[in-house]
């Protein structure tokens, strides 16, 4: 074994496909180089991961030591095969030790993501911010404070709202009035206990509506009680 070899079988040996001669050999190596001791200690979570998905590592690390896992079969069958393919042109084994370096840590990579996540995105969707033209209102009585933000549509206008300072449990809605006084409710929600946009639940509420009144049509929003009351009136 060359010491370009012993140097790049690292990979290789820490997935536990060195053949019986080559292990031995580079065991030898491993006792004097610290560089590989450090990186074969790098790729030993990668292979623990892998070891979980495949039967235990082969025979061959020495008693006392930790050995190095099998990676799962297709796996081994890549490397294998690669290994072998090389070997016909060359000796050293310094493309497939790099080579098993990086199935390794791919694998590792994804085998994390799947153990984390169970396999299923978890992740909330984020929220839609608030787009167009933007006014915002306070209203120190009830503590509520809103922003809203209107874009021009075909159908009328698209309105986001931004709501904090509000504690549950409560039903409301939002509701477009018009300068001649129509009115249009924008969409409804129900605020939870924790509330939002207060101590201890300090995200805001973010949704998305519509309303058929067209923009230049609108005077003010108001966000109302189901059972009466306004927290809070948004003017334009």
């Amino acid at each position: 074994m060359s010491s370009q070899v012993e140097h790049t079988d690292v990979g290789a040996y820490a997935l536990g496909l060195l053949e019986d001669g080559d292990r031995r050999e580079f065991e030898a190596h491993l006792r004097e180089c610290g560089s590989c001791r450090a990186e074969l200690a790098a790729l030993s979570g990668t292979a623990d991961a892998l070891s979980g998905l495949a039967p235990a590592a082969e025979p061959g690390w020495e008693a006392g030591a930790d050995r190095p896992s099998t990676a799962p079969a297709p796996v081994i069958d890549m490397v294998r095969r690669r290994r072998r393919a090389d070997r016909r042109f060359r000796r050293g084994a310094y493309v497939l030790g790099a080579a098993a370096a990086g199935v390794a840590l791919a694998a590792g990579v994804g085998i994390g993501t799947a153990l984390n996540d169970e396999g299923y995105d978890q992740k909330p969707p984020a929220a839609q911010a608030i787009a167009g033209d933007r006014f915002h209102a306070t209203n120190a009585s009830t503590g509520a404070s809103g922003t809203v933000g209107l874009v021009d549509k075909g159908w009328g206008t698209q309105v986001g709202l931004e709501l904090r300072g509000i504690k549950g449990p409560l039903k409301c809605h939002l509701e477009a009035v018009g300068k001649n006084g129509d009115r249009s409710v924008v969409a409804g929600w129900s605020v939870p206990d924790k509330g939002y946009g207060v101590p201890g639940s300090p995200k805001p509420l973010i949704m998305q509506g519509g309303t058929g009144l067209g923009r230049g049509q609108i005077d003010h929003f108001e966000v109302r009680l189901d059972s009466g009351g306004t927290l809070l009136t948004i003017p334009l």
